[in-house]
């Protein structure tokens, strides 16, 4: 079994806090995400994961063998960093076997692992080149490589895409997803990037503020995110929200801060009366047939199959996202409905989901 647990772990630097008692658990095979912004702690997790930052408190478990004071060398992980890492003056095989050869393997097993990886990869071709002479993408395979020669319970990866263009990412993507469905090894991976997160995780870990917002599968997340932060970090265009007073029953209804009022398809029964902060996905917006939301078209963005409206509510700018064309031009008011199944409702004071 190589499972991970991570239990209460925290990071300080001297007085100030780094990362804030985490919990999470890892099973064996499965492909899990850290995701936040920049600072959220993420990449210092992994970092204590991998033995490369000392843990200040709590638990890390690799396989159910605790690994706080283990040397990196000896918590068989591997890790493929953003920047590859790679010497440049050896070659690609040499750079995918120098790990086992400083373990002392003998050439006949290195050329074997080595050949097997580059199977796997793709990288046959290339295996007497230097560094130099690849690409980006070429020579994040080579470090991807580097990785599976060794073996190990868990894969690290350090935002392994970010400094490849934005067709490569796509491509990287879906090269690293098949690559765990076929060596069904433990990955732990960190992006900022929650595209990334949604497809190609089994699990996403939202950060923030070193704490955990939210685990759970990619839809989970997306479709009942716990709070304000999660809702709003988790998709691409992120969520819009509205805030106002929750009233109606039955027939519920939101009150914007100008007294504007619009009419829902769902409401929150134990949000009626209450002062709420109204999440809808860019995706559920639609024209109002009756009433609705006055709103100004501030710029339109069509991509080919979509067109991606930017457009101003009492003061708030939100994002439509319509699959149909539309004729719209910047200064337009338009009237948006809000009768969406897929509506999310938050406590404007705790910024919980009701």
């Amino acid at each position: 079994m190589s499972g991970l647990a991570i239990r209460n772990v925290k990071k300080s630097y001297g007085a100030v806090d780094i990362i804030h008692g985490v919990d999470v658990d890892i099973a064996d095979g499965e492909f899990v995400i850290l995701v936040g912004p920049s600072g959220c702690g993420k990449s210092t997790l992994l970092r204590m994961i991998a033995g490369l930052e000392e843990i200040t408190g709590g638990e890390i478990s690799i396989g159910g063998r605790v690994v706080n004071n283990l040397q990196p060398k000896d918590r068989d992980i591997a890790m493929v960093f953003q920047n590859y890492a790679l010497y440049p003056q050896m070659t690609v095989a040499q750079n995918m076997g120098f790990a086992l050869e400083l373990a002392g393997a003998k050439k006949a097993e290195i050329d074997k692992k080595v050949g097997e990886a580059a199977g796997i990869l793709g990288l046959q071709p290339l295996l007497g080149r230097k560094p130099a002479q690849l690409s980006g993408g070429q020579r994040q395979r080579v470090a991807m490589g580097r990785a599976i020669v060794r073996d190990p319970k868990v894969f690290l990866f350090d935002e392994p895409l970010s400094n490849l263009d934005a067709k490569l990412r796509v491509k990287m993507r879906a090269e690293i997803k098949a690559l765990h469905q076929r060596l069904k090894t433990t990955i732990v991976y960190v992006t900022h990037d929650q595209i990334e997160a949604m497809t190609m995780a089994d699990k996403i870990v939202v950060l923030q503020g070193g704490k955990v917002e939210q685990i759970g599968t990619p839809l989970e997340l997306y479709d009942r995110p716990q709070n304000v932060f999660v809702a709003g970090f988790m998709g691409s265009p992120a969520m819009n929200f509205l805030e106002g007073k929750l009233t109606g029953g039955d027939t519920p209804r939101l009150t914007l801060p100008s007294g504007q009022q619009v009419e829902l398809s769902q409401g929150a029964a134990s949000a009626d009366g209450r002062d709420v902060i109204v999440g809808i996905r860019p995706e559920d917006l639609a024209f109002a047939q009756d009433g609705g939301v006055p709103a100004t078209v501030s710029v339109v963005e069509p991509t080919g199959s979509e067109t991606h409206v930017a457009l101003e509510v009492e003061g708030k700018e939100i994002t439509w996202v319509m699959r149909e064309r539309a004729d719209l031009t910047p200064g337009q008011v338009v009237k948006l409905s809000l009768k969406s199944p897929n509506v999310h409702f938050f406590d404007k004071a705790t910024q919980r989901r009701i």
